[in-house]
C-alpha cells in the first residue's frame, strides 16, 4: 500500500460516511483489498434463491415495491414488501441494527455523529458493492426537508461491519440479505425504495414519555407518516413544505 493510501486509511474521521466516501474512491488504487465483486457474486449464488422462496411463501415478490423502516431506540430495521394480492405492504423481515451513534433526535450538521431521522430513500446509483463496510447504500441525507432547514451531512449509509459513527451498521449477514433484495428490486424499474427512520416506535405511550423533549414537535410531524402506514399498511409519500413534512396519501411506491 502506498504511503498516501496508508495515511488515508489510518485517519480518525468525524463520521463513517466520510470514511465510506474516501474508501469508495481510493479502493481501486490498492491491490490489497478483497475482490468485492467475487464476494457479492458468491452471495448471489448462495442466498438469492432462498430469499426469493421465502418471499413467495409470504405472498410477496422481489419485484414488488418495498419500504425500509428503522427505529433508533429499538435498534430494529424492517423490510416491508407490497403484497402480490393487495395494495397493502407486509413485513418480510425485521433485522437487528448492530450499531448506531448519537442520541434521539435528527441529524443537524456534518460531523455531529447523529444518525438521521425522517423520510429518505435509496436509489440504484447509491448502492456500493465495494464498501469498506462490506456492502452499503446511501440513504440520501440531506433531503429537501433537511436542506430547507440548513442541515448538513453527506454519504450517510446503511452498511455492514457493525461499526458506526453516524450510520446504521448491520451485521454482514443482515446487510447481505437486504442488499441482494434491493439490488434485484431495482432491475424491475423502481426509481427508489423509501427509507423511513424514526427515533422510536411512535405509539401514543412512547410519545407522551418524551413530550418534554425539544424534538417533540418534530416527532409529532414524523408521527403523521408513521400513523398512516400503521393504519393502512400503505406508505404515504412525504415532501417538504414550510419547514415541515407534508404527505400525499395513497399508493405511490
Amino acid at each position: 500500500m502506498s504511503k498516501f493510501l496508508l495515511i488515508i486509511t489510518t485517519l480518525t474521521l468525524s463520521a463513517c460516511s466520510t470514511q465510506e466516501y474516501r474508501h469508495y474512491y481510493t479502493q481501486a488504487q490498492t491491490t490489497q483489498e478483497p475482490n468485492s465483486s467475487i464476494k457479492l457474486e458468491q452471495l448471489r449464488e448462495q442466498n438469492f434463491s432462498v430469499l426469493r422462496t421465502q418471499m413467495v411463501m409470504k405472498g410477496l415478490s422481489m419485484d414488488n415495491p418495498m419500504l425500509i423502516r428503522a427505529f433508533k431506540s429499538e435498534m430494529k430495521l424492517e423490510l416491508w414488501v407490497k403484497s402480490s394480492y393487495s395494495k397493502q405492504y407486509k413485513l418480510f423481515k425485521s433485522y437487528d441494527i448492530c450499531s448506531k451513534s448519537g442520541t434521539l433526535g435528527p441529524k443537524l450538521k456534518e460531523g455531529d455523529r447523529q444518525t438521521p431521522e425522517g423520510f429518505y430513500d435509496v436509489k440504484q446509483h447509491r448502492l456500493n458493492p465495494n464498501s469498506k463496510y462490506f456492502l452499503s447504500f446511501n440513504i440520501g441525507f440531506p433531503n429537501k426537508y433537511d436542506r430547507s432547514l440548513g442541515r448538513t451531512g453527506s454519504h450517510l449509509m446503511i452498511h455492514g461491519s457493525c461499526v458506526s459513527e453516524g450510520c446504521f451498521a448491520m451485521t454482514d449477514r443482515s446487510i447481505a440479505e437486504i442488499y441482494l433484495i434491493i439490488e434485484h428490486n431495482f432491475k424491475y424499474g423502481h426509481e427508489a425504495i423509501p427509507i423511513h427512520i424514526y427515533p422510536f416506535r411512535m405509539t401514543q405511550e412512547n410519545m407522551m414519555a418524551r413530550n418534554s423533549s425539544r424534538w417533540y414537535p418534530f416527532w409529532k410531524n414524523l408521527k403523521q407518516g408513521y400513523d398512516y402506514f400503521e393504519t393502512h399498511r400503505i406508505p404515504a409519500k412525504p415532501y417538504a413544505h414550510n419547514g415541515r413534512y407534508a404527505f400525499n396519501y395513497g399508493e405511490y411506491y
